[in-house]
């Protein structure tokens, strides 16, 4: 009896060292020298995937064992896809099977469950899931990320879509995936960054069989470029309804990513032919290299024993992460009786090539793809285009003699759904039946160019709305030209139109057209056609009577300049005809001032009273006779410029500039809810309390007849309006102010663009364009208008019109004064 006591209480002791040791995270549960310890997988044996995962890492682990000369044992458990059965197999394989790590799952949702049991008894978990958050490896200690991060392969995709100069895309991704949610954001941000963007999220459930809506609204949109993020059994049934919707057509571009692209040789012919013309990325595996051919051969003949339903056993990427893996932790645990935090360090340290690349952490996750594969979907399989990697570009090789370029002209040449070479738009025009909706403003201050009416029957019910003014005529004109029809509605709106503009970011229309602003800052929310109108902004201000001071108008019809000229040369003539003609007439003679007076009597008055019988020398007579001839022309053009001022009094603005405005503290006017207080107030300096706006265009010109404001400012194309209506009150003054003229706004990266831009080209080109606008002016009566005054009189004459006279002139005076200076010196 004691010695059976003695038995038992050793045994209790051996338990409960034992028990000791597995929490410390050491087995020695064999007397066998080389068992180094238990490793755990978690798979999903009804997928794909999963069973190359299984495959893979009984090789690695074999392969391990035939070159280390050390057994290692691998416990797989099935989760089946479900993240309870997979907490549960986690939980057999720390209790039962006393495992020193686990690998996998695949899915985060089953990695979240596992990892938190596997930190909790310090047990490594190989995460082979696409993406974990970084929160998850600081939360989850021992959670390491074996699977790279796809995020590149999103910047591989991009630079197709800026290759190949397409705008929109549209994603189409499963519902409940989480690692969808980081790398959709990552090529939006990359979209961006060329010019595209992601015009559609479309999310399908896990039942196919309630994808019709999704599947109808992708048929009718414009978008024809969709990228496809999905596992192979959605993928696989997503292509074939697409077939049978007729959407895998010409004009149609479709590009998978990882897992479905690396997958795609496992399908049957069947499945593949409702695939051609597809473009996959997908990861790179150096199938070159000798270790990867030699796991090529052993994977191919062991999955074709295990798995004889599946058609193709060729090894995917899945499998080679699956393998390195398993190798990473097999070199972990080569030391025995090792503590599981030890494991964990050596699997964080590890630094080697395995057969998906390199095999290396930072931060408990493996270091991310940089090279992936482009491949083209044709026949009974596909075809390798090239290579895309970061940082490099596109090549039609991989390695040391490689060739790379930004452009994928490198690469082979690809064929599109439909059997065309030719690069698809990735977009088709509207259908009549789901045209164009294009909003029309309402609040428009002037109707000239966009007016919309609400027309109704003799009873005055309201029947429905009509568009007109120059806007809409130039945008059915532009339609006309297109090379394809275009149906549209219009629709009114009754906002302003910044937030027009907006509602085409927000989908609620798909174009806008009315006197839309080009402005920078709608930008963020559309794009916009080239102008059809002229660019700028313009002061319009009241006119004033040049001759409002009549006592001084008869120096009107000569500038200052002239009056001084030809008081100049009346007194130079003067003098020289008083010099020549002073020894002949004693009444040029006497004291200074009585010369000096005699002389400036002499300049104005010979012209009227000294004839030439008076005259004894020729010089004189000479320069007499050039005086009186430009005299005549002058006194001729003066009573016709003065009579002309006494008939049709000249206009002229009240202020000249802006410098001259904001001096004088005056009060502006602008349209209200534009965008013109905002560059009053920024650019040109006004301060806020002197800027009015104007709700509406009737208000315009009271205010400036009344001086509620001194001038109005305007966009161009809209002044030229006002002043059709009110030619004689206002004018424009002072410069023209850059800014954007009048377009039509169109979502951002929107296919019709492009072509809708050329179209109004040609509207400009033939002259439509001009035409349009002349009628549309040439309507407009102004009811203050002269019928005979057509136009404003010149400014004063000034001398640039006689300086031909003045010179001929002024020259024969001076020549006669040295003439006769020259005879008088040599008769001494």
């Amino acid at each position: 009896m004691d010695n059976f006591s003695a038995f038992l209480s050793f045994m209790t002791f051996v338990l409960l060292l034992k028990q000791i040791l597995i929490v410390d995270g050491i087995s020695d549960t064999t007397t066998d020298d080389g068992f180094i310890g238990i490793l755990g997988a978690i798979v999903d044996n009804s997928s794909r995937i999963g069973k190359e995962e299984s495959i893979a890492m009984q090789i690695a682990v074999e392969d391990f064992i035939n070159t280390s000369n050390q057994r290692l044992d691998l416990k797989i458990r099935n989760s089946q896809g479900d993240p309870l059965q997979a907490a549960l197999a986690a939980r057999s394989l720390i209790n039962t099977d006393q495992v020193q790590a686990i690998l996998g799952p695949r899915t985060w949702e089953e990695v979240s469950l596992v990892a938190e049991i596997g930190s909790k008894r310090h047990i490594p978990i190989m995460s082979l899931a696409d993406a974990t958050p970084e929160w998850a490896t600081e939360l989850c200690t021992f959670l390491v990320q074996a699977s790279p991060n796809k995020l590149k392969q999103m910047e591989a995709i991009t630079a197709m879509v800026q290759r190949w100069e397409w705008h929109q895309v549209t994603i189409i991704y499963e519902e409940k995936d989480f690692s969808a949610t980081a790398l959709l954001s990552h090529l939006s941000n990359a979209l961006k960054e060329v010019g595209a963007e992601i015009s559609h999220y479309v999310a399908l459930p896990s039942l196919a069989s309630s994808w019709s809506e999704h599947l109808e609204g992708l048929k009718i949109s414009q978008n024809r470029m969709f990228v496809v993020h999905l596992s192979l059994p959605l993928a696989i049934e997503l292509f074939e309804k697409a077939k049978r919707m007729k959407m895998m057509e010409k004009d149609c571009v479709w590009i998978i990513t990882d897992p479905f692209a690396s997958l795609v040789l496992s399908l049957n012919a069947s499945t593949i032919s409702s695939m051609q013309g597809i473009v996959g990325v997908k990861s790179y595996i150096p199938k070159n290299e000798p270790h990867f051919r030699d796991f090529h051969d052993k994977f191919f003949q062991r999955f074709s024993l295990e798995y004889p339903e599946e058609e193709n056993h060729e090894p995917s990427i899945f499998a080679a992460q699956a393998y390195d893996a398993a190798w990473t932790v097999a070199l972990a645990m080569r030391e025995k009786k090792q503590g599981r935090p030890q494991i964990l360090s050596n699997i964080l340290q590890s630094d080697f090539h395995g057969l998906s690349g390199k095999v290396q952490f930072t931060n408990q996750t493996i270091s991310p793809a940089h090279t992936f594969q482009i491949m083209n979907v044709m026949g009974e399989s596909y075809i390798e285009l090239g290579f895309w990697s970061d940082g490099l570009g596109f090549s039609q090789t991989i390695g040391e003699s490689a060739n790379f370029s930004s452009s994928m002209n490198v690469m082979g040449q690809v064929s599109w759904p439909g059997g065309t070479r030719d690069t698809p738009k990735g977009w088709s025009p509207p259908t009549s039946a789901n045209p164009l909706k294009i909003g029309v403003p309402t609040r428009a201050s002037f109707k000239q160019y966009v007016e919309v009416e609400m027309e109704k029957d003799h009873l005055g019910n309201n029947l429905s709305f009509s568009y007109k003014g120059l806007a809409i005529d130039v945008f059915k004109a532009t339609l006309d030209e297109l090379p394809f029809d275009l149906p549209y509605n219009f629709f009114p709106f009754d906002g302003t139109i910044d937030a027009l503009v907006e509602q085409i970011h927000l989908k609620n229309f798909d174009a806008a057209v009315g006197s839309i602003s080009i402005l920078a800052n709608r930008y963020q929310h559309a794009e916009f056609t080239a102008p059809y109108t002229e660019s700028g902004l313009v002061m319009i201000v009241p006119v004033r009577s040049r001759t409002r001071e009549k006592a001084w108008l008869f120096i009107k019809p000569f500038t200052n300049a002239m009056w001084v000229l030809i008081g100049a040369t009346s007194i130079y003539n003067g003098f020289v005809i008083w010099l020549i003609e002073r020894n002949h007439c004693p009444e040029l003679k006497g004291s200074i001032s009585n010369q000096v007076g005699t002389l400036i009597w002499l300049a104005f008055s010979t012209l009227f009273s000294l004839n030439r019988n008076k005259l004894k020398s020729n010089l004189s007579r000479i320069t007499m006779v050039v005086w009186l001839f430009m005299s005549l022309v002058i006194t001729q053009t003066y009573t016709a410029k003065l009579a002309s001022l006494l008939t049709l009094p000249q206009l002229e603005p009240t202020v000249v500039d802006v410098f001259a405005l904001q001096n004088s503290n005056a009060m502006v006017g602008c349209a209200g809810a534009s965008y013109i207080s905002k560059y009053l107030e920024e650019v040109l300096h006004f301060h806020h309390n002197n800027i009015k706006n104007f709700s509406g265009a009737d208000e315009y010109a009271p205010a400036l007849r009344s001086q509620e404001v001194a001038a109005l400012f305007l966009n161009l194309p809209l002044a030229k309006v006002f002043l059709a209506e009110n030619c004689k009150s206002f004018t424009m003054t002072g410069p023209t102010y850059n800014v954007g003229g009048f377009g039509f706004a169109f979502p951002r990266g929107s296919q019709l663009l492009s072509s809708v831009t050329q179209a109004m080209l040609k509207v400009s080109e033939k002259g439509t364009l001009q035409d349009l606008e002349q009628k549309m002016l040439a309507s407009q009566e102004c009811m203050d208008m002269d019928p005979e005054e057509d136009e404003c009189l010149s400014l004063s004459v000034s001398p640039s019109y006689f300086w031909v006279l003045f010179l001929f002139t002024g020259s024969t005076s001076s020549m006669a004064l040295a003439i006769y200076i020259f005879r008088a010196y040599n008769s001494k």
